[in-house]
């Protein structure tokens, strides 16, 4: 009874985390490039409550008599699917239909990366302008660099290709070519560490960047100007899974309760 006991309690911490992780889902339903969470458990160890052999012969039994001991949370995993491409009045505003990703240069001089489009333009000491995250991170072009152009620039003369030229048109109706906007992709991105303000850091698990622009064998992503990236957190799916999370806390509550009633009960024999 007492296996019982931890093994309900270990069920309700697990199932305490799956109703955390679907909140913050919800929480960021309205999120640009946010991709939901889902949380993941594994079994604890197992106890033999017999050996193999139980008879006087050694003979060996075909199933074993063992119990579990509970669960625990094996990772929080994020679903990268594509999300909603939707329409935005900003001319900086730029989403990615594909597996790439935009890279940042944060407060650190660390680069990181990002589904969130929704770029703007920041004026420098220098007075240009340079392309920045809505927290004022400069982002980086296929060469690693800041992405900067004259500051008598207007914001409604910047133009971006599908193919990521970032430019704007002059006086004459040319086209003026800055910079190629960086994209990235990722072996494994399910592996990327997740920070605040919805930047990714590189691990071992994610592997090293792949530059789209010179490597091979990739199928490039798209960006589309004028468009933002929704969040791809289905609420129906998501009520559903916060349901079933807190039905299963439920009953592991039940079976603590049921323990503990067990154990009152075998208390009391004596009386």
């Amino acid at each position: 009874m007492m296996r019982s006991l931890w093994s309900a309690a270990s069920g309700m911490i697990s199932q305490q985390t799956a109703v955390d992780t679907i909140s913050h889902n919800l929480a960021n339903v309205n999120t640009t490039g946010y991709k939901n969470e889902k949380t993941e458990f594994k079994t604890l160890l197992y106890q033999n409550l017999q050996t193999r052999t139980t008879s006087a012969n050694g003979e060996q039994k075909p199933i074993p008599a063992q119990v579990g001991l509970g669960t625990r949370v094996a990772f929080i995993t994020s679903n990268f699917t594509q999300g909603p491409l939707l329409a935005s009045e900003s001319f900086t505003a730029m989403a990615i239909a594909g597996d790439g990703f935009y890279a940042v240069r944060g407060a650190d001089g660390n680069t990181y990366y990002t589904r969130n489009g929704d770029f703007k333009l920041s004026v420098g000491d220098n007075g240009d302008l340079t392309l920045v995250t809505a927290d004022g991170y400069p982002v980086l072009s296929s060469d690693g660099n800041p992405i900067t152009m004259p500051g008598n620039v207007s914001s409604s003369k910047v133009q971006v290709s599908t193919e990521g030229a970032f430019g704007y048109v002059d006086g004459n109706g040319e086209f003026v070519n800055v910079a190629d906007i960086g994209l990235f992709q990722f072996s494994n991105p399910a592996g990327l560490e997740k920070l605040s303000n919805s930047l990714l850091a590189v691990t071992d698990a994610s592997g090293q960047p792949l530059n789209e622009a010179n490597t091979a064998n990739i199928i490039r992503s798209e960006v589309r100007q004028k468009y933002v990236e929704g969040s791809n957190v289905q609420v129906a799916d998501e009520m559903v899974n916060l349901i079933v999370a807190q039905r299963a806390y439920e009953m592991n509550s039940k079976a603590i309760q049921a323990s503990d009633d067990m154990l009152g009960q075998a208390n009391q024999l004596k009386r």
